[in-house]
C-alpha cells in the first residue's frame, strides 16, 4: 500500500476547508483515509495551516510521500525544514536554533510583503484620484455649455 499524505476537502461549497491526511494513493480524495494529521483552511485572513509535528514525522519515517501541496503547505509551517534536519541527523539544539532563525526570517518576510501591499494601496488610490481629476478638467462644467433656443 503506498501511502500518500495529501489534502481531504470537508468546507462547504465555495468555503473550502481541508483535513491534511494520510491515505492510501489508490482511494478518491473524499474517500477512506488512515489518520488526520491536520488542517488547512486557505479563506483565513492570515491562511490557517495546523499538523501534528509528531504523527506527520511518524508517517514520513515510515515512507508516505506528501503530495506537492501539502509539501508546500509543511514547508510554510517550517515542519519540512525541521524534518530534512531531522533525518540528516542534526541534533535537537541545532534544529531549534534554526528554527527561530527562520521564524525570524518569516516575521521579516510578512512585514516586507505588508509595506509592499501598502504601498500598492497608496498608489492605487493616487493614480484614481488623478484619473478622476483628469475626466473632470477634460469634461465642461454645466454652465459653461451653451444654451440652444
Amino acid at each position: 500500500m503506498a501511502v500518500r499524505l495529501r489534502l481531504r476537502r470537508i468546507g462547504k461549497k465555495k468555503l473550502p476547508i481541508y483535513h491534511i491526511v494520510a491515505a492510501d494513493s489508490r482511494v478518491a480524495r473524499t474517500g477512506k483515509f488512515l489518520e488526520i494529521l491536520g488542517r488547512y483552511e486557505p479563506l483565513q485572513q492570515p491562511m490557517l495551516i495546523t499538523a501534528n509535528e509528531d504523527r506527520v514525522f511518524y508517517w514520513l519515517r515510515t515512507g508516505a510521500k506528501p503530495t506537492d501541496t501539502v509539501r508546500s503547505l509543511l514547508k510554510r509551517t517550517g515542519l519540512w525544514m525541521k524534518w530534512n534536519m531531522s533525518r540528516k541527523g542534526v541534533d535537537q539544539a541545532t534544529i531549534a536554533t534554526e528554527m527561530q532563525k527562520w521564524q525570524m526570517a518569516q516575521v521579516e518576510k510578512n512585514q516586507r510583503h505588508e509595506a509592499r501591499k501598502a504601498r500598492r494601496l497608496t498608489a492605487r488610490r493616487k493614480s484614481k484620484k488623478s484619473a478622476e481629476e483628469d475626466t473632470a478638467q477634460a469634461a465642461p462644467a454645466p454652465s459653461e455649455v451653451p444654451a440652444e433656443s
